[in-house]
C-alpha cells in the first residue's frame, strides 16, 4: 500500500462545550470546564478527518500517541476547535501538530500520531 499524503494537509474541528464535556462529569478533575480528555479527543478528530478522505477505501487511521499541554480552562457555553496539521509522515505513521482554542484564546497545543490501518485485517486481529 503506498499512500501519499501531503505535508501540511488541516482540518478544523469544533463543537460547543457543554455539561458532558466537563472535567466534572468526565471524571479527571472537579471543576465544570472543558476537560482535558475532551479537549484531546477534539484534536484527534481533528487529526483524523483531516486525511479521512485521502485514504483508499477500507482504511482508516488508529491513534498512537498524544503528547499535549492544556493551557486554559473554558468555561460552559463557550465555542472550542482543534486544528490539526500533518507535519510528518513514516510509512503509515502520521505525525500532526494540533492546537485547541476557544473564543477568547489559545487553549492547548501539542503533537499527535496516528498509524494507518487496514480497517478489515486491524478488527480481525482483535479476535
Amino acid at each position: 500500500m503506498d499512500i501519499a499524503l501531503n505535508i501540511g494537509l488541516k482540518y478544523k474541528e469544533e463543537k460547543t462545550v457543554t455539561m458532558n464535556d466537563t472535567a466534572k462529569v468526565f471524571g479527571s478533575g472537579a471543576a465544570e470546564v472543558f476537560a482535558t480528555p475532551m479537549m484531546i479527543g477534539l484534536m484527534e478528530a481533528a487529526a483524523m478527518n483531516a486525511v479521512k478522505s485521502h485514504l483508499p477505501e477500507g482504511h482508516s487511521t488508529v491513534g498512537i500517541s498524544v503528547n499535549i499541554r492544556h493551557m486554559s480552562a473554558t468555561a460552559v457555553g463557550k465555542k472550542v476547535w482543534a486544528i490539526a496539521e500533518l507535519i510528518e509522515t513514516d510509512r503509515k505513521r502520521l505525525v500532526f501538530k494540533v492546537e485547541a482554542f476557544d473564543e477568547d484564546k489559545k487553549i492547548g497545543e501539542g503533537t499527535h500520531e496516528r498509524f494507518i490501518i487496514d480497517e478489515q485485517k486491524f478488527m480481525s486481529s482483535l479476535k
